[in-house]
């Protein structure tokens, strides 16, 4: 289908000994579908398969059976490649170029103009908040700098499907707020992306769909809202009721009333709020 952005059939690896006898079964029997547009979160325990996932994805190795194919193609594909943005769990840079230099390099990699190249440059590296420290040496950098520097990197040639693995390591809260709103934008923008991580909820603030790997398998994928979904509990929210009105609430629903209590902010929303000087303003 031409929405289809992603697309695995039985995708299977795994990984042999020093002669080839096969050792470890990674991956068995994966199928997925990520459509364009959409942000899909992967999720699972560390050795479920994600990274193996993903590098089969990136072409960055073969499947031992079933079909990859990212934009209707091989991943290997050259052509593919440049289309696709990845940032990878852990962040490696030159540390003697400038945050200019090295979106400068990764453009030359792409064979970006390097007035387009330049252009691309700025404008990401505001969206990252490094625009005050592009010219500083990246070995000077915090490990949160160099995260939100990776990320500009992953963007520069301006992927059609962006690949984030951990895309909030090493961040501070406000730092993941704003990844997350970064990756937002990009759905806006018409991108597709997945998005690998153990923060949960950084998946559920911003995914449409997740799939859950568990051994190597897909134990469970849907929509967020429907797998979430509690059917045995209703919420009702009432604006600012009168004492009056909380009484009859509860008279009505009788002995199936769990608890009557304001809504809880989440932290994130109170910490943002705080740093921001709008701790008076109220919770969204």
């Amino acid at each position: 289908m031409s929405d289809e952005v992603v697309r695995t059939a039985g995708l299977a690896k795994t990984y042999g000994d020093f002669w080839g006898r096969p050792r470890v079964t990674a991956l068995e029997g994966l199928d997925l579908t990520i459509a364009k547009g959409e942000v899909f979160g992967l999720l699972g325990p560390n050795g479920s398969g994600k990274t193996t996932t993903i590098k089969l994805l990136l072409g960055l190795i073969r499947p031992s059976k079933g079909d990859a194919f990212v934009l209707g193609r091989d991943p290997g594909d050259l052509a593919v490649r440049a289309r696709v943005g990845y940032l990878p769990e852990e962040t490696y840079l030159w540390k003697f170029l400038t945050a200019d230099e090295t979106l400068a390099f990764v453009g030359r990699l792409f064979e970006l103009p390097a007035a387009e190249s330049a252009r691309r440059a700025e404008v990401l590296l505001a969206q990252v908040g490094l625009g005050h420290a592009r010219g500083r040496r990246v070995g000077e950098y915090s490990k949160g700098m160099a995260r939100r520097l990776g990320l500009a990197q992953a963007l520069i040639n301006d992927p059609e499907l962006v690949i984030l693995d951990e895309p909030t390591s090493g961040l501070d809260p406000v730092g993941s707020a704003e990844v997350k709103d970064l990756i937002v934008s990009l759905k806006k923008a018409g991108k597709t992306v997945l998005l690998s991580s153990h923060l949960l909820a950084d998946v559920e603030d911003v995914c449409d769909r997740i799939a859950i790997l568990h051994r190597g398998r897909l134990a469970e994928q849907g929509r967020v809202d429907e797998l979430l979904a509690d059917d045995r509990r209703l919420m009702v929210e009432l604006q600012s009721p009168d004492a009056a009105t909380v009484e009859a609430v509860k008279a009505a629903a009788g002995s199936s009333l769990i608890g009557v209590a304001p809504p809880r902010e989440r932290l994130e929303s109170r910490f943002r709020r705080i740093v921001s000087g709008r701790a008076g303003e109220p919770p969204r």
